[in-house]
């Protein structure tokens, strides 16, 4: 497989250390191009991985001319995009352009209604690449949507638990949270800036069966969900994210009756984003200032810092996972999937701190499933199509390994008291 890497970030360069650590003998990546708007970025990233199959190179992510050309120039089979989901849409059209395959970790970026943004469901997360589905498939191409943490190795914690674990699935809800902290630095983006403000302010959806999608508002039902430790209780709230627009259209018929997402996002950062919102701070229109026009979210992003520096400022571990209600034998069964990462063996085996390789491992072993064959089809699909065991069992070989706990039938959700499950 020959990859161009779009986006040299902590996310993207955890990608290419990971890639080429658990490839060395190069079986099935053959060359991967790294490519950036900044340049000297994408070239530091290629010092430190150190590997004779990369190459850096200047891009525009947003000028899809621009991504084929750089594509074809490399003769590049794969298109792994590792920016902010912005810059889904050139990229992801250039890849359909170019015959190369194509990989996201979000999906395309949703619009809420103008007149009522809590009441209404606007233009959806993901509608823009699942609308082009029939011309992939007619071009025998697939662009594999959505495949990062959260959604992606989740997506496959699903499919697993479907096939697997239930006869019947009731709920499929997304609960990831984190004992994080970074030393010096009271409030700080653990994941790109850009995403952290677009996935916590706009309105949170919900799935029910006899509601179909709706939309809630930011920072709702917040409940305590007891994580495995260390990691422990937590406190989280709805947020607006890719799996529940992604759940329904593949396990609707396995008894599905309600799809959430929940994120721990602590009171102090609900309470700075809530501040840069009204303060039109998080917008992205451009506004002029001094006669430069700007994006007043860019213009935070750029002040604040930089996730990818932190790992060494960073201590704590995080964990991603789904809870799935449902049935087996006949019997109420309650289990959360999950994985749980620490950030100084992040730190150690990658030279990347624990949110961006957690996130970058997913996208690694769907690479390698691609490249190998073992993981086919054509259209704009998401993780779930595919069979869940091969993924799984990488995990693991990766140094990721997933892990699974029972919960009691009646787990406690209300803030008044304390959410309980047995270990596993």
């Amino acid at each position: 497989m020959r990859v161009l890497l779009v986006g040299a970030g902590g996310v993207g360069e955890a990608i290419a250390s990971i890639a080429t650590k658990n490839d060395p003998d190069a079986n099935w990546l053959e060359a991967m191009i790294v490519s950036d708007y900044n340049l000297d970025r994408a070239e530091e990233v290629v010092s430190k991985v150190a590997d004779k199959r990369l190459t850096a190179r200047k891009i525009d992510a947003g000028n899809k001319e621009e991504v084929l050309a750089l594509a074809k120039e490399y003769h590049a089979d794969f298109i792994m995009n590792a920016c902010d989901p912005i810059f889904n849409m050139p990229i992801f059209e250039a890849a359909h352009k170019a015959g190369c395959k194509y990989m996201d970790m979000a999906m395309s970026l949703s619009k809420a209604d103008k007149k009522d943004p809590y009441g209404s469901i606007g233009l959806k997360l993901g509608d823009l690449q699942f609308e082009q589905h029939d011309d992939w498939v007619e071009a025998g191409n697939l662009a594999l949507c959505g495949s990062g943490v959260e959604p992606g190795m989740i997506n496959v914690f699903a499919r697993y638990a479907v096939d697997h674990l239930f006869d019947e699935v009731h709920e499929l809800n997304v609960r990831d949270a984190d004992n994080l902290v970074v030393e010096g630095l009271d409030i700080a983006f653990g994941f790109s800036i850009w995403t952290t403000i677009e996935e916590c302010l706009n309105p949170p959806v919900i799935w029910e069966k006899d509601k179909g999608w709706f939309v809630t508002e930011s920072f709702s039902e917040p409940e305590i969900f007891r994580f495995p430790e260390p990691v422990g209780d937590q406190e989280v709230i709805n947020v607006e994210h890719e799996e529940v627009l992604m759940f329904p259209r593949i396990f609707a018929d396995k008894g599905l009756k309600r799809a959430t997402f929940k994120f721990g996002v602590d009171r102090d950062m609900r309470q700075v984003l809530k501040t840069l919102e009204a303060l039109n701070l998080t917008g992205t229109d451009k506004v002029n200032v001094k006669g430069v026009e700007v994006s007043p979210r860019d213009v935070v992003a750029a002040c604040s810092p930089d996730p990818a520096t932190l790992g060494d400022r960073m201590k704590g571990q995080l964990s991603a996972g789904i809870w799935v209600k449902g049935l087996k034998d006949k019997k109420i069964r309650n289990t959360y999937i999950y994985q749980m990462v620490d950030n100084e063996e992040c730190m150690k085996a990658y030279g990347s701190q624990a949110v961006v390789a957690q996130t970058a491992v997913g996208p690694v072993i769907m690479m390698e499933l691609l490249a190998k064959g073992i993981w086919e089809g054509n259209g704009v699909l998401t993780p779930e199509n595919f069979s869940s065991e091969p993924f799984m069992e990488r995990l693991a070989t990766y140094g990721f390994p997933s892990g699974m706990m029972e919960m009691e039938s009646e787990y406690k959700t209300d803030l008044d008291e304390q959410a309980f499950s047995k270990g596993f």
